[in-house]
């Protein structure tokens, strides 16, 4: 930036002038001159040294705290109350503003010194604006004027009268010195607001005085008598100070600043209405402008035209706007301002080119852009500050096409480097501070895909898919890197038409342009990119754009002559450039290298360059770096004599293609692998005087390498055979592979070496190294290859040369060719399991592992066996095997040494319970043979039944083997329940027994249990047995097997049934839980059993047990008990009870009875027809009786009785709330005589009730 005025690119700020601050001489920074201070304000005063005086401390801090405040700077976003502050001396003047004096007749019709009406004027007549005018309003006019004063105090003393009294003369002394002190200050401050209220400034005095006036009593009469005096505002105009602390000072001037900000921008306010007013009258009227009568005889100079006089009121409003912090109006002024100078360049009649104004135009365009463009940064709208700056470079290209000064001139260039080096600056100096760059990174894809993106007929794609398709990189604003390595290519472009001009013109640019160094300029912004660059980079695509910056730092000191600088660069970008492969940008990488290299006379280090671009090959000039190559081995020797040059090209393009071929790719221990090697001359590049003496080629084990030296008498046709027999190891006696062979390559020649190698132990092989040595002239040259490349392009067909006459290839496909692997001859196990078809559970299953070893060999067997989670729910397992119990891995059974043609067995015991349901177990054989063991040696031939492990360093193998059993049950359990209900009548409260909770008369069940035997084979069932559990809520009283226990031992065969009965007791009702909740089973049963195998042997005794199932007990609270004889006589009374027991234990039952006359026909009854009874307490129970005679014989229906319970008939009214209806709920009638209910509590209908008795005549 500094090619353009500061004044018209810092970031404007309100102007306070600061006077009365200046330093006693001794302590003084910098010479103070009566207008302004020499010193820079971006500085802070140098400390003073230690002083007593309060006030010269005080001076001090204030100058320190006010410099501070605001500094001049391009890029300052904030828009807090502050100022730039200026110190001046307490006579500093303001600029005349006009430019005749006050007093002349002319006056009232003068103009401003830098107005174009005035012909002393710098941009008289034609001129836009000038740097001056900014930097009149940002040097010598405040918005505000801030003058500090030293208020009189007079010297205190303690002198008083001999009465103790105060000393009247002395006192009326002090207030007349006093107030003839306030009347000098008085007078200096009234001329100073005569000078600041003629330019409409806001002056604001600061009178310093110590603490003591502070409390002295006539301080607010001498400052009301100051303040009349001199005419000060009533508002912010004066204050006193008092030496105080730094953090005090800091608030002091910051309510300084914070009061007169607003005064401040009425000030520019008022500056703006009148340039506006003045733009309103030239856009109404043509400049009516006469030139003075001096210079009526010589040519009359053409004045500003309409709309030079709106670029210079647009510009002034937007300053002024700028100095009151409203950017948005700032930018609007400077945008039409910039329109408007685009229309004056689009003629050239109003700005004719390569003339003082419009070179001034020029500038003033440029700063306007860098104004624009920074308040759209201000604001984060990174797109419209890019678009408005590339805009402007557009317009002024094509501007300079007409202007005869288009891309083949050097001012073009120069232009342009400029204007991209102000924005890279720019944005530099934003980013230091608060700018944010935009994140570049593509958004996510849509679901839908681009395709979807299109409307119906091909319509406009939305938004979000055109930022999918992409960005345009021109159209994004990237770091300050990119546009500084854009104003170093354009500096590039420029030096080049400066050269290609050179004598060929004699415009006046010229002259300057030869005082330039382009190529400084060049490196100066490469570095910068180069650094931000390396700042930014983020990916591996920015560092390779951070090395191409750095290529083109080299070149420019190679056209520098400073070759070394060059040299070193090129070899730190030439290390990522070979491993990445960038071939393309290695080849003028190596050619301007090995010029450096020339002028530096470094003969080591150009060899290697050859060599290296020989690899890359002779695009331009094929044969060239070979030619170059021998003429300095030929005109040169090395630095040492018998040193060795070696050029390390694993990483670098490869002079030979290669291709390593064995032909099979596993081989065993002992065995001979095949293989061929081949080099191929490149096709494209000329090799064949390159003085090759040797090729050594070297395996990745312990090998000894194969040399092939050169020999000229050998085939030299276009495919060698060059076989070299067994490859030997390292430790084995004689001497390496030396084989002779013609190494001199024509274009796609090759030569392959083809022979064996062998192996004693587990190995991967392949060649490792590949090792090519040059002699010429006492230079010998080892060039170290990478046997896996291929140069750039070349496709190398896997080919295999069967024979030679002719020459025929056989395709090798697969992918694994370049290496061979040695392993050891397989095993030869056989594994096999012998058990029963299923296992039952609770039983102990045998599974018997036999392992035979059909091998020559001796081998250690270990077993492992894993027993995989069931995928059944409930399903319990484990494993056994010599004592040792596992749920899932038992590791490292020893099976011993197997010798050849033995074999071994290993039982283990499966114990599968729970749940039925498939067991699985993976049995893993692993076998050892070492070399320690004995071996027996037998024919070879014998095949694997498994796959072999991974190579490993000892002779092993691994077999492996999956095993599914299925688990079933013995025997299959069916309960039938049947429920009795207690006729006992509920205990009386009172009894202690009821509170126990020992009573077990809540009924009884009868459980039927039957087994039927399921397993695939005969069972022997050695016992049964009920093993009573503990249990407060159900008991077993009795069971049929421990009536009859001669039954077991037994044979059950599949499908064959055996069942048992037993009696449980319940608990009485209440100590239930929960209404409904079942009860457990108070016992289950064991059942004793052996397998019975087909050849009648019994197996280990198993156990299996067999839960009752849950119980659960009629759940009716409220029930009624009928007691009727079974027979009756004719005629003869007998009795007919009904007890309603009410067995909740919480809540009374209202209860109505109700015989049914319909069913009374034989009988005459006696007793109540109906009714409501007594309300049932929790617990208790109501008797009703009813005495029958029977009319009738044979078997006869009893009077059917009613029972309705009123307080559980629950129901829904129409509002919505519960309420009870007149029919209740039914309550179940049992009959003594049987009192039975089958099946659970949720059932309903199935009580054991008849309602019929015999009658006898």
């Amino acid at each position: 930036m500094n090619s353009y005025p500061t004044e018209m690119l810092v970031q404007l700020a309100p102007i306070m002038f600061v006077a009365g601050l200046d330093l006693p001489p001794t302590l003084a920074a910098a010479p103070v001159v009566p207008s302004l201070a020499n010193k820079d304000p971006s500085s802070p005063p140098t400390p003073p040294p230690k002083v007593q005086d309060p006030f010269t401390l005080l001076i001090f801090r204030l100058r320190e705290v006010l410099l501070s405040q605001s500094k001049s700077a391009v890029w300052s976003p904030d828009r807090t109350k502050v100022f730039q502050v200026v110190l001046v001396d307490k006579a500093v003047g303001f600029p005349p503003r006009k430019s005749v004096p006050p007093d002349d007749s002319s006056y009232a019709n003068a103009h401003s010194p830098l107005s174009p009406m005035t012909p002393s004027s710098p941009v008289f007549p034609d001129g836009l604006i000038a740097p001056i005018w900014i930097k009149k309003h940002m040097t010598y006019l405040p918005s505000v004027f801030v003058l500090f004063l030293r208020m009189y105090e007079a010297p205190h003393t303690t002198t008083r009268s001999p009465l103790g009294q105060p000393d009247s003369d002395m006192e009326r002394e002090r207030a007349e010195e006093e107030r003839k002190r306030d009347a000098d200050l008085s007078a200096e401050i009234a001329q100073r607001k005569k000078s600041t209220g003629e330019r409409g400034i806001k002056l604001t005095v600061v009178l310093i005085a110590s603490r003591r006036m502070l409390d002295d009593p006539s301080l607010d009469g001498r400052l009301s008598f100051i303040r009349k005096q001199s005419n000060l505002d009533s508002r912010a105009a004066l204050f006193v100070l008092s030496p105080v602390s730094p953090s005090e000072l800091n608030d002091f001037v910051s309510s300084l600043q914070d009061a007169l900000y607003e005064p401040a921008i009425d000030y520019y306010t008022s500056h703006s209405k009148r340039v506006r007013r003045k733009r309103n009258r030239h856009s109404q009227a043509v400049s009516s402008y006469n030139p003075p009568a001096a210079l009526v005889g010589a040519t009359t100079p053409r004045p500003l035209r309409p709309e030079g006089w709106t670029v210079r009121y647009e510009y002034k409003m937007a300053a002024f706007a700028e100095f009151r912090g409203e950017d948005e109006v700032a930018l609007k002024h400077y945008q039409d301002a910039y329109a408007t100078l685009m229309i004056m360049f689009g003629s050239t009649a109003i700005l004719p080119p390569r003339t003082k104004r419009w070179a001034e135009a020029k500038v003033l365009a440029d700063t306007i852009n860098v104004k624009i463009t920074k308040f759209y940064l201000y604001n984060n709208e990174h797109a419209l500050a890019l678009s408005h700056h590339n805009s402007h470079m557009r317009r002024f290209a094509d501007f300079s096409r007409g202007w005869g000064i288009g891309e083949e001139t050097f001012e073009y260039w120069s232009w342009m480097a400029r204007q991209y080096r102000v924005l890279a600056e720019l944005l530099e100096q934003g980013a230091r501070s608060t700018l944010t760059l935009p994140a570049l990174t593509p958004g996510p894809r849509a679901a839908g895909g681009l395709p979807d993106a299109l409307g119906p007929g091909g319509a406009p794609l939305e938004l979000d898919a055109v930022r999918m398709m992409g960005l345009n990189p021109s159209h994004a604003l990237q770091h300050p890197g990119h546009y500084y390595y854009m104003a170093a290519r354009c500096t590039e472009a420029r030096r080049e038409r400066f050269l290609a001009s050179e004598g060929l013109t004699t415009t006046p640019g010229y002259a300057n342009e030869k005082k330039v160094d382009h190529l400084t300029l060049a490196l100066e912004l490469y570095t910068k990119a180069y650094e931000l660059f390396k700042q930014h980079s983020s990916t591996a695509s920015q560092g390779r754009l951070t090395l191409w910056i750095a290529y083109r730092i080299a070149l420019t000191y190679y056209h520098s002559g400073k070759f070394e600088m060059a040299v070193r660069f090129f070899e730190r970008i030439a290390k990522t450039y070979r491993r990445e492969k960038w071939s393309t940008l290695l080849r003028p990488l190596y050619t301007t290298w090995y010029a450096c290299t020339q002028k530096l006379g470094d003969v080591e280090l150009s060899v290697k360059l050859l060599v290296e671009m020989i690899a890359c090959g002779d695009v331009d000039e094929p044969g060239s770096c070979q030619e170059d190559l021998s003429a300095i081995l030929k005109s040169s020797v090395p630095s040492f004599v018998d040193d060795v040059l070696t050029v390390d090209l694993v990483e670098c393009e490869p002079i030979w293609d290669t291709l390593v071929i064995f032909w099979k790719s596993e081989v065993y221990v002992g065995e001979e692998a095949v293989f061929q090697f081949t080099l191929i001359a490149p096709t494209n590049n000329d090799i064949s005087k390159l003085p090759v003496e040797s090729i050594t080629i070297t395996f990745s084990s312990d090998y000894k390498p194969i040399t092939l030296r050169h020999c000229a008498s050998e085939s030299s046709g276009p495919i060698r055979m060059v076989p070299v027999g067994m490859v030997q190891p390292a430790d084995a006696a004689g001497q390496p592979l030396e084989v002779a062979a013609n190494l001199r390559w024509r274009a796609s020649d090759r030569v392959i070496v083809s022979g064996t190698v062998l192996s004693d132990t587990p190995v991967t092989l392949s060649v490792s190294s590949l090792v090519v040595t040059l002699k010429e002239s006492g230079w010998t040259i080892k060039i170290n290859h990478d046997v896996r490349a291929t140069r750039e392009g070349a496709i190398i067909p896997p080919y295999w040369l069967s024979s030679l006459n002719p020459v025929q290839f056989i395709p090798v496909t697969r992918d694994d060719r370049s290496n061979v692997v040695f392993r050891h001859r397989p095993h030869q196990l056989s594994v096999s399991f012998s058990h029963q078809q299923e296992a039952l559970l609770d039983e102990e299953f045998p599974i018997t592992v036999e392992i035979a070893n059909s091998d020559d060999r001796h081998v250690d067997v270990v077993v492992d066996i894993l027993l995989q989670p069931a995928e059944v729910d409930g399903a319990v397992q484990y494993i056994v095997h010599n004592g040792h119990r596992s749920s899932g891995l038992i590791k490292g059974a020893e099976c011993g040494i197997i010798a050849p043609g033995a074999s071994v067995r290993k039982t283990f015991i499966l114990v599968a319970s729970g749940a039925a349901g498939n067991r699985t177990i993976d049995v893993s054989v692993q076998s050892n043979a070492s070399s320690t063991l004995p071996t027996v040696h037998r024919p070879t031939g014998l095949s694997m039944s498994s796959s072999t492990s991974s190579l490993a360093a000892n002779d092993t193998n691994e077999f492996l083997r999956t095993l599914v059993i299925p688990a079933t049950a013995p025997f299959s359990v069916t309960h039938d329940v049947e429920y009795q209900v207690s006729l006992c009548p509920a205990r009386p409260l009172s009894e202690l027994s009821t509170l126990g909770g020992d009573s077990w008369d809540g009924g009884e069940v009868i459980v039927m249990t039957k087994l039927e035997c399921m397993a695939p084979c005969g069972l022997e069932v050695e016992g049964l047995e009920l093993k009573r559990l503990e249990s407060n809520r159900a008991k077993i009283t009795r069971s049929s097997n421990e009536i009859d226990g001669s039954t077991f031992p037994a044979e059950f065969l599949t499908g064959d049934q055996f069942c048992n009965i037993c009696c449980v007791s319940l608990a009485s009702r209440e100590y239930d839980l929960t209404e409904g909740d079942a009860v457990p089973g108070p016992g289950e049963y064991i059942v004793t059993w052996r397998r019975i195998h087909s050849l009648g042997e019994r197996g280990p005794s198993s156990t299996t047990r067999l839960p009752l199932p849950l119980l659960r007990p009629p759940q009716e609270s409220l029930i009624g008990f009928m007691t009727i004889p079974s027979a009756a006589k004719l005629h003869v009374p007998v009795p007919m009870h009904l007890v309603i027991r009410n067995r909740n234990a919480t809540r009374s039952a209202i209860v109505t009875v109700a015989l049914d006359q319909s069913t009374v026909d034989g009988f005459v009854v006696a007793g109540p027809r109906g009714g409501r009874l007594p309300i049932i307490l929790p617990g208790a129970e109501e008797k009703v009786t009813w005495n029958l005679i029977p009319v009738e014989c044979g078997m006869v229906r009893v009077p059917h009785v009613r029972v309705m319970d009123y307080r559980m008939a629950p129901s829904t009214n129409d509002d919505g709330l519960s309420g009870s209806v007149d029919e209740g709920v039914l309550v179940q009638v049992i009959d003594t005589r049987f009192g039975t209910w089958t099946g659970d509590a949720g059932s309903q209908g199935q009580i054991g009730q008849t309602d019929k008795i015999f009658i006898f005549p």
